[in-house]
């Protein structure tokens, strides 16, 4: 199975920039007509937060406008940008938005590899946090199957020696990781947030941090650093599954030369 991960689009309304200098909508757009030209098509895409700049409405009828040219399942689930009730207002034809017990987390059973959507958002907060609920309801998720499995959130369990982006990553990372070391069929915990790429290991499997289908963060490393923008190219990954092991893979969006055997 090929599972096609986007993240942080950061959608503004059509005509506007986000911050008075990112064109958000036609950064997704490319990210887009990108996964559209692989050679491999994924069997599912999934949105891991940050889907818009505001949680508008009209923001989110953007977000599905921009989604709408994918030919395979898409699966969302919001950031600290996003609103739940806006969020599952606007697609109101995907009924797992309504998630469980007042979030928006469910489990898709339909692939080689299960998809588990957590949901790890607090209101008006940049941080993330799983209260006992959403505990509960993550390890009564992973133990009723033992299939090979995903778990996608917004906030990162792992922090990146990004000073201020760690400070507003998953508050309680210790107890997750005491859930998911429970069941090692979990494959891999991916994510977003942090508008760039970072891998590390957790919990007995791998945390994986995608980057931003728009703009990126300044690797900046330095204790006490802030936060700056880049223009880096954006990008998305690719989580393949195959002969058991799971890879997964960083892609950048843009046109780039090319040479060998598909010239």
């Amino acid at each position: 199975m090929l599972l096609c991960q986007i993240s942080d689009p950061h959608l503004v309304p059509e005509g506007t920039l986000a911050y008075g200098k990112v064109d958000t909508p036609a950064l997704l757009e490319r990210c887009v007509r990108a996964i559209r030209a692989l050679p491999r098509q994924p069997e599912a895409v999934v949105a891991t937060g940050d889907l818009t700049d505001h949680a508008l409405p009209e923001e989110y009828g953007l977000l599905r406008e921009l989604l709408a040219p994918l030919t395979v399942p898409v699966y969302l689930l919001p950031g600290n940008h996003d609103e739940r009730g806006a969020l599952q207002a606007a697609f109101p034809d995907m009924p797992h938005l309504r998630g469980e017990d007042g979030f928006v987390q469910y489990a898709v059973e339909d692939f080689d590899l299960r998809l588990v959507v957590l949901d790890t958002v607090v209101p008006r907060a940049p941080g993330g946090e799983l209260c006992a609920r959403r505990l509960a309801w993550l390890d009564r998720t992973l133990a009723a199957s033992r299939r090979p499995t995903v778990v996608a959130q917004h906030h990162p369990p792992i922090a990146a020696g990004m000073t201020l982006m760690d400070s507003m990553r998953l508050a309680n990372p210790a107890a997750q990781a005491e859930v998911i070391a429970r069941h090692p069929h979990v494959q891999r915990v991916i994510s977003g947030h942090y508008h760039r790429p970072f891998h590390a290991r957790f919990a007995g499997t791998v945390a994986s941090v995608c980057p931003s289908t728009a703009h990126q963060l300044v690797l900046d490393l330095v204790p006490d650093a802030g936060l700056s923008f880049t223009f880096e190219p954006s990008g998305y990954q690719l989580h393949l599954w195959q002969d058991g092991e799971l890879v997964t893979h960083t892609a950048v969006v843009g046109d780039f030369p090319t040479w060998g055997d598909r010239d």
